[in-house]
């Protein structure tokens, strides 16, 4: 991926392009899924990649879907 270039969504997009230790930002409330740490709210274990979230997931912070969420460039 190009430096600074957004991509939204796993689904309104080409989940392929997404690298699992990709970081994304919820667009509606800037919430940042790192997989990394994972998510204690939806008991998301470390090192769970975006792609591999559950079908059911959605944002902690505002209830978002996962197509809400954009890659956050390394700018």
């Amino acid at each position: 991926m190009t430096g600074g270039t957004r991509f939204e969504g796993s689904f309104l997009g080409d989940a392929s392009r997404i690298a699992d230790d990709t970081r994304l930002e919820c667009k509606i409330c800037w919430y940042v899924y790192d997989p990394a740490v994972g998510d204690p709210v939806w008991q998301v274990p470390p090192g769970t990649p975006f792609t591999r979230l559950p079908d059911h997931w959605k944002c902690p912070e505002c209830d978002g879907a996962r197509d809400q969420f954009m890659v956050i460039g390394d700018d």
